[in-house]
């Protein structure tokens, strides 16, 4: 049985595919569930007619895509999302949340395809997420997926830890240029016996 995804579903597709699957799971677990709609003729058409004015908004040509790369590499995408204590979200960020934010966000349409996303996110943090928006053109973009009704650590907790680990490496090489002093030490003592 053919249906259109209303959402994005793990190991079937992404909101807005077309995809077969076995009539009883569309029936018990996609279509009450609401995650999707039987694939018809109707349907299919308007499905078709949206892709192609999301097209129409999609860079066209280099330059629109040079443009929209300038814009994008000072955008900042905020997820507030629901989180366990351990930082694990309750569900996850996906290609096709990115995309929709963009065009929430910035009026920015692209298509979820060149959002270089692997896995969805399934942690609170900063992310970069790179997104090819024309042939030889992408750029990366800043992803804060941030617990519902908190914060992230700030930024600077990084540098003060590889501060903190700086010394310690520093320790190690105060060592290292003490043992070439004892060996400067230890040389003058076999140079005596040659003398002799």
């Amino acid at each position: 049985m053919d249906v259109i995804l209303l959402q994005d579903v793990e190991k079937v597709g992404l909101k807005g595919d077309v995809v077969s699957v076995a009539r009883g799971y569309a029936r018990n677990y996609l279509l009450p569930r609401r995650l999707a709609e039987p694939a018809t003729a109707g349907r299919l058409t308007e499905l078709q007619r949206h892709q192609e004015l999301r097209a129409r908004h999609e860079a066209q040509t280099v330059e629109q895509a040079q443009d929209t790369a300038e814009a994008l590499g000072q955008t900042e995408l905020r997820f507030e999302v629901k989180a366990g204590p351990t930082g694990s979200l309750f569900g996850s960020v996906t290609a096709t949340d990115v995309a929709e934010e963009l065009w929430r966000a910035r009026r920015i349409r692209v298509d979820r395809r060149k959002i270089d996303l692997a896995d969805p996110i399934k942690r609170i943090g900063r992310y970069e997420v790179a997104i090819e928006l024309f042939t030889d053109v992408s750029v990366d973009v800043r992803v804060l997926v941030v617990p519902e009704g908190g914060e992230l650590p700030p930024e600077e907790e990084a540098p003060a830890e590889e501060a903190v680990e700086a010394p310690e490496t520093e320790e190690p090489q105060a060592a290292e240029a003490e043992e070439p002093q004892a060996a400067v030490e230890e040389e003058p003592a076999p140079e005596p016996a040659p003398a002799e």
